[in-house]
């Protein structure tokens, strides 16, 4: 009896563990399933972040292109404003009336020198800005206003001192006497 009773035992502490290995399958199963939810949450936030600071890395890139291409087209600016006074005194020495022989030898190398500055500055980009037609306030700046009921409202009557432009950009606006009808 005692060995039906040892045998019944063992059988039931079989199943138990049976059971028991069971129920610690189906646990590690879940924790295996578990983890691997988690990891997988975690290898898509991680995807989401290099995308992310790949398009950072490329913005940064065209941003840092942009710059050194705005850089190098207007390098020769802050020189091309220093000389600007320079091309003014140019103008009022050459809008001087001619005297005698002497003088007009003297105006003939003024203007010379003058065409060879210019030409070299408008090779960097240097335009000046155009006066004829209407008053555009991006590149004119109206400092005097006349009524001249034969011509057109906002018209440019004079230019006072020369704008000029960079490439684009405008340097120093044109000071114009405009036309205001009243």
């Amino acid at each position: 009896m005692s060995s039906k009773k040892d045998n019944k035992k063992d059988e039931v502490l079989e199943e138990e563990l049976v059971e028991e290995n069971i129920e610690e399958t189906d646990t590690a199963e879940a924790t295996v399933e578990d983890t691997l939810a988690e990891v997988q949450v975690e290898v898509d936030k991680l995807k989401e972040l290099l995308l992310r600071e790949r398009a950072e890395v490329e913005n940064f890139k065209r941003r840092t292109r942009t710059d050194v291409e705005t850089t190098l087209k207007y390098a020769s600016q802050s020189l091309i404003t220093e000389l600007l006074p320079v091309l003014d005194s140019f103008d009022r020495a050459l809008a001087t009336e001619e005297t005698d022989e002497a003088n007009a030898g003297f105006v003939k190398g003024f203007e010379m020198i003058y065409n060879q500055l210019f030409t070299a500055l408008a090779k960097e980009g240097l335009e000046i800005i155009p006066i004829d037609g209407e008053f555009d306030p991006h590149m004119h700046q109206a400092i005097m206003q006349e009524n001249h009921p034969d011509k057109d409202n906002n018209i440019i009557l004079e230019e006072l001192q020369r704008g000029y432009r960079l490439k684009d950009r405008v340097l120093r606006a044109s000071m114009v006497k405009v036309n205001i009808k009243e």
